[in-house]
């Protein structure tokens, strides 16, 4: 399996003008070719399409002159995220008609890079990564309506991703309504019915809330002080569910807290591989999500680690340390 890192980290939550501003596409590749573990390196990235790292309207000239940048690197690219927020291109998956039209619009903006990528050779796996784009609190003002509306527009978003050869993974955070705990995910995959095109992004940080009930407590799998042999119990009843539709793969870290606004829009926190906080073995909760994973079309598992500062993120000596939990992944599964 190919180890990737994410470039999203460098943007997500960072702000021009104070102490965190957005760390540029460059430097976090040059961060990521730099790291090295017993030979081993980074073999690729995963891409956030959108300003300042790529503009999704950028000319072909552009994305080429981008697919060169990162080859110089020594890396390929994988996995696309797509814009599909308020605020960027998109709008929410069960909001308006004009909220949804733009959220397809911005995966058809993003296949069309991930088309010029892979022509130019840099990118040879990967999917299209979208969430729901509306929080939880918008959607549990009609669960049912809601989750229709997001599987209206998955399905629409579908058919465009299929008609440039791509796929889509939905990614599993509790923050997005829809998709909030492993039981709302899974529904919203079975009502979008379309399995071979429309799938899983599993993160580890974020799927280890789903067990806990955050934002769903009628979902969760374990109760505070939980054994060992409880948690295993509950991490096989997760992956069993959601395996199957898993196209996407984040290794990640979580020290079980949540961070956000209001009672319901929280987030997972990543945390560093090596946190002492950790909750999570990392190389053994991975084997249950990719078990047969190239039976799925997974070529590749990426890093992700979003809100570090950029203290955290541009010192080597935290790159080393995700390298090191990597090819423990691989070495795993």
């Amino acid at each position: 399996m190919k180890l990737h890192n994410a470039m999203w980290p460098g943007l997500v939550g960072k702000e021009p003008g104070t102490d965190h501003p957005p760390i540029s596409l460059e430097h976090m590749l040059e961060l990521t070719a730099a790291a090295e573990v017993g030979g081993s390196k980074f073999d690729g990235v995963d891409l956030f399409i959108f300003h300042p790292h790529t503009d999704p309207d950028a000319s072909d000239d552009a994305i080429k002159a981008m697919a060169d940048q990162i080859a110089a690197h020594g890396l390929k690219v994988g996995s696309l995220v797509a814009p599909v927020w308020p605020g960027t291109v998109g709008g929410s998956a069960f909001g308006s008609v004009e909220d949804r039209k733009n959220f397809v619009l911005a995966v058809e903006k993003t296949c069309r890079i991930a088309g010029i990528l892979n022509a130019h050779g840099v990118r040879q796996s990967g999917i299209i990564r979208v969430d729901s784009a509306g929080g939880v609190t918008d959607w549990a003002a009609d669960p049912a309506g809601n989750t229709k509306l997001i599987a209206e527009t998955f399905r629409e978003a579908g058919k465009v991703a299929a008609a440039h050869g791509e796929r889509i993974a939905a990614e599993g955070e509790i923050c997005w309504g829809g998709m909030h705990s492993w039981k709302a995910m899974l529904d919203t995959l079975e009502a979008t019915g379309m399995p071979e095109t429309v799938g899983f992004q599993a993160d580890l940080a974020h799927t280890y809330l789903y067990l806990l009930g955050y934002n769903a407590p009628e979902a969760a799998l374990l109760k505070e002080g939980y054994s060992d042999e409880e948690f295993w119990a509950a991490y096989k009843s997760m992956t069993d569910a959601l395996r199957p539709w898993t196209f996407d793969f984040h290794v990640a870290q979580n020290d079980g807290t949540v961070h956000g606004t209001g009672s319901h829009d929280k987030t997972g926190r990543h945390c560093p591989a090596n946190d002492p906080n950790g909750k999570l073995d990392i190389a053994r909760c991975s084997t249950y999500w990719l078990k047969d994973a190239s039976a799925r079309g997974m070529k590749h598992i990426c890093w992700d680690g979003c809100m570090f500062p950029n203290e955290v993120l541009e010192t080597p000596d935290t790159w080393q340390e995700i390298l090191k939990a990597m090819i423990k992944v691989d070495q795993a599964i």
